[in-house]
């Protein structure tokens, strides 16, 4: 029996389970809609067919290698990190100094390369005190990114995600490798007091990037939000 991997479920409508609703006829703005009966999403024009064809040719082709992801990946087509300002400073200095709770040190003499500081690191909860112990994760990986459309943006935006402040955390280095490229159906932290910020934080990312969402993702994350804290509502 051949089982179907690809379904494609768009960011804008399939980032909650109640917005996973069928429609009663005709078609979005995707060219498809979701079957009432059974949940999957359909496509029935463009630009639905052509991102169904590429996602299922990409898959079909990591199959064969024995692979999670198309073997068209290559990290260095997602070109990070730049010093946006021009101060020595690169994206993984910038968040290194942004997140930590006291005053960094840096290594050298023009303040260029961060040496310690104070981290929090969400996926353990643990204090790391040395820059070199962290690794700067992308919460969205970008070989994750690569795979679920990503793949067709031009250099200016994949650059523009790979250093988008938004998805990246300092974290253990041995978590960051532990993860690779795993989305919440396949890891999740360890520490699970991050989980609802995990789940919003890869949510939030998806749906500014438009990147798909597959079902067993979409079931992850809707997990995710049921660890959120609930709000009584006043009597």
């Amino acid at each position: 029996m051949r089982v179907l991997l690809w379904p494609l479920l768009f960011p804008g409508l399939l980032l909650f389970s109640n917005l996973a609703l069928g429609h009663p006829g005709g078609v979005d703005r995707h060219g498809g809609h979701t079957d009432r009966s059974n949940g999957h999403y359909h496509c029935h024009r463009e630009p639905c067919q052509s991102a169904q064809q590429q996602q299922q040719d990409a898959l079909d082709e990591a199959r064969q290698q024995g692979r999670a992801f198309s073997l068209l990946y290559d990290r260095r087509d997602w070109p990070h990190w730049r010093d946006e300002d021009g101060n020595c400073r690169d994206t993984r200095a910038e968040v290194l100094i942004q997140s930590s709770r006291v005053p960094v040190t840096y290594r050298d003499a023009r303040q260029c390369v961060v040496d310690s500081g104070e981290w929090l690191d969400p996926y353990s909860g643990q204090l790391i005190y040395q820059a070199a112990e962290l690794d700067i994760d992308h919460l969205v990986p970008l070989k994750h990114a690569h795979g679920h459309g990503g793949n067709n943006w031009p250099l200016r935006r994949r650059e523009a995600f790979a250093n988008d402040i938004d998805n990246l955390l300092p974290v253990s280095a041995s978590l960051n490798r532990t993860k690779g490229s795993s989305s919440p159906d396949q890891w999740l932290p360890p520490d699970r007091s991050y989980w609802c910020e995990y789940g919003r934080r890869w949510q939030t990312v998806k749906q500014r990037y438009a990147l798909m969402v597959t079902p067993p993702e979409l079931a992850a994350l809707n997990g995710l939000m049921q660890t959120c804290p609930r709000i009584s509502s006043a009597p």
